[in-house]
């Protein structure tokens, strides 16, 4: 995983007034914290830190005020709901050789076994612990020709060497569902109109 270095300001402002300040300035604030220490507040270059969240469990090289370099990885991001500009986000201080519970995303490939199945993904995210500068940014599962009733379990996801489970193994993460048959539903609701009547 490569670092994404941005440059950040510490602030001394706080509350919703000094929040909307710093946004009009096309700039994102934040806090970093971790390994005991006091939460740093910063002041973030948006459209930097839009690029880098684009990754997921991204490592950030921050340059705070010209004179500390830390890295962290994003905890908590805030997004406008509309709009879906950054609001806010909190940032985990780590260490290179620590190790990190992250939630990376599980992506699928192959076809279901034919008769209109569907995939339900339980989980979205995997939980993991990996090594700070070495998260993968996802997994890839196969779900070739999988039956209504199969269902692919957390210790059937094979990882990337360096990084172990950090869910129950027995977790479903996958499922496939029978395709409901739409006649049998319509014939149900034309007998509960007779019922009525």
């Amino acid at each position: 995983m490569s670092e994404v270095k941005i440059s950040a300001e510490t602030r001394s402002e706080f509350g919703k007034g000094a929040a909307r300040r710093i946004r009009r300035d096309a700039k994102v604030p934040g806090v970093l914290y971790g390994h005991g220490s006091d939460p740093i507040h910063l002041t973030l270059p948006g459209h930097d830190l839009l690029l880098a969240l684009r990754t997921p469990n991204v490592l950030i090289a921050l340059d705070i005020d010209g004179k500390t370099n830390e890295l962290a990885i994003p905890k908590s991001v805030q997004r406008d709901p509309i709009k879906g500009f950054l609001e806010h986000v909190d940032l985990q201080l780590v260490q290179r050789g620590e190790t990190v519970t992250v939630e990376i995303p599980v992506h699928t490939e192959g076809e279901l076994a034919a008769g209109g199945n569907l995939l339900e993904h339980v989980l979205n995210a995997l939980p993991v612990e990996a090594e700070a500068t070495h998260i993968p940014e996802a997994v890839t599962v196969s779900v070739e020709g999988l039956e209504a009733g199969a269902s692919i379990l957390a210790k059937d996801i094979k990882l990337p060497k360096g990084t172990t489970l950090a869910v129950d193994e027995d977790a479903v993460v996958l499922q496939v569902l029978a395709a409901q048959a739409e006649e049998a539903s319509e014939e149900a609701v034309e007998g509960d109109e007779a019922a009525e009547a």
